[in-house]
């Protein structure tokens, strides 16, 4: 008789260790590893061109942990797990859970099915530190504003486990039925996705390596320096988050072991953040597509696609915002404090619907979260939970002279703006001709004029949301 086996379906959890579904599976039966790219065939919105790069190198690291027994598959989940059931003695299915509202709807289908089909069905929280049902106010409703939340769920929370891993208690089922990873059809041929992971090393152990080297380093000033795009502050996690190469348990451990003070508690605070994320995604599906606070719905956009692509592609003249932009395109990822600036120009400075800033990101960003960039698009914009007041409009002049006070973060993504003195580095157009002829620059060639005037669109965008307060 064949050996049972157990499928290990791998979704945004793309590591060994600390890995639920993977561990419960391994103390049942052999298992068949495998993970399922459904993007055509589900009603889940597609991936973004970015995050595909990264998913494809994630999913080849997975493979080399999983000692090459990772089987790739493309198509509807449904058909395909049950085709490998018709094929194979396979008794149960294992996956840790996935949040995002179509994917609960799937995934709710695809376990009926498979226990109608006598398939045991086990699911589990690999990606949260908390589940989002768990946490709710006396009446029973959801919060909406994130320090109640965060007081109640996790500011004394001590009891946190996570599994012990050991490679070698897995029995596999070695019969890999799988196609090539390419045949995921993840990548292009375009220069841009060659370029775009230059710079970062992709899987369970660089992850690992990161947090480790993050808090014996970047943390001691995390709380203050995490503002400046141009210092050692910041974990640089979040795409491996994302993807579930590390755990936000496997971090909020590691984080409780190391002494704390105001910057691990900052840097837990922020694991929060995301997770408060997800809790609203959870509460209000809509999120994506809906204002969370209804008075946005008859704000009056301009919606100007001349605007829209020059700040895509860094051309606003205001090179704080520009160098964010070029950071994006050249590295798939933008420091925390630049998404906030250039977030705010876009909606406020331009008018242009926060939809469109979302959908950009969503496709340039490694760590394109459908709950993270939905949320922290509509703080930014205001018409979100616990959002920023729409009357705080970030002036880019400011925001760069405060958090890049030398001038190296700009002048590493503005090349072009390497010989201007600081002094009117965030505001060139103020240079005397003699500077600038110093600096090298003719404004309207090497670097473009000023697309909006900050003064006057910051008074309009107040106007305009006079009209809906």
């Amino acid at each position: 008789m064949p050996d049972n086996i157990i499928i290990v379906w791998f979704r945004k959890d793309l590591r060994i260790r600390d890995n639920p579904a993977l561990a419960e599976a391994a103390k049942e039966a052999k298992i068949l590893p495998i993970y399922i790219n459904d993007d055509e065939y589900s009603n889940d919105r597609p991936m973004g061109s970015a995050s595909k790069v990264w998913l494809y190198n994630s999913l080849k690291s997975l493979n080399l942990s999983l000692e090459n027994n990772l089987n790739y598959f493309k198509g509807n989940a449904i058909d395909i797990l049950m085709d490998l059931i018709e094929k194979k003695n396979i008794t149960g299915v294992f996956w840790n859970r996935c949040y995002e509202p179509l994917s609960i709807e799937r995934d709710t289908k695809i376990k009926k099915k498979l226990l109608d089909n006598k398939i045991k069905v086990k699911t589990f929280n690999g990606s949260l530190v908390r589940e989002p049902w768990e946490i709710l106010k006396d009446d029973d409703s959801p919060y909406k504003v994130f320090t109640p939340y965060y007081k109640r769920a996790y500011l004394n929370l001590e009891d946190i486990k996570i599994g012990k891993y050991n490679i070698s208690q897995i029995s596999f089922d070695t019969n890999n039925i799988s196609s090539d990873i390419n045949s995921l059809k993840l990548l292009s041929d375009l220069e841009w996705e060659r370029n775009l992971t230059s710079s970062w090393e992709i899987g369970e152990k660089a992850a690992l390596k990161k947090v480790n080297n993050f808090l014996s380093n970047g943390i001691k000033d995390y709380k203050e320096g995490r503002n400046f795009p141009s210092k050692n502050n910041v974990s640089f996690l979040s795409p491996h988050i994302h993807f579930g190469e590390i755990s936000p348990k496997r971090i909020w451990i590691s984080t409780k072991k190391i002494e704390q003070n105001k910057n691990t508690q900052h840097f837990l605070s922020e694991i929060c953040w995301r997770e408060f994320s997800y809790y609203l995604l959870y509460h209000f599906p809509n999120l994506p597509v809906e204002n969370l606070q209804a008075k946005f719905n008859t704000f009056p956009w301009v919606n100007d696609n001349y605007l829209l692509n020059k700040w895509k592609k860094g051309e606003t003249g205001y090179p704080i915002v520009d160098a964010g932009m070029k950071e994006l395109y050249a590295t798939g990822y933008m420091h925390n404090r630049v998404r906030m600036i250039v977030a705010s120009f876009l909606v406020k400075n331009m008018l242009v619907h926060w939809h469109k800033g979302e959908n950009y990101f969503w496709d340039c960003l490694f760590d394109a979260d459908i709950a993270n960039n939905s949320a922290g698009w509509q703080w930014v914009a205001g018409s979100g939970a616990d959002a920023a007041p729409y009357f705080r409009i970030f002036n880019p002049i400011t925001q760069g002279k405060k958090f890049d006070e030398d001038g190296s973060y700009t002048k590493k993504y503005l090349p072009e703006l390497k010989n201007m003195p600081n002094e009117y580095l965030f505001s060139p157009w103020e240079a005397p001709e003699d500077i600038l002829k110093k600096a090298k620059i003719n404004l309207g060639k090497d670097y473009p004029y000023p697309i909006v005037d900050i003064k006057t669109s910051r008074e309009k965008a107040l106007a305009a949301y006079e009209k809906i307060k």
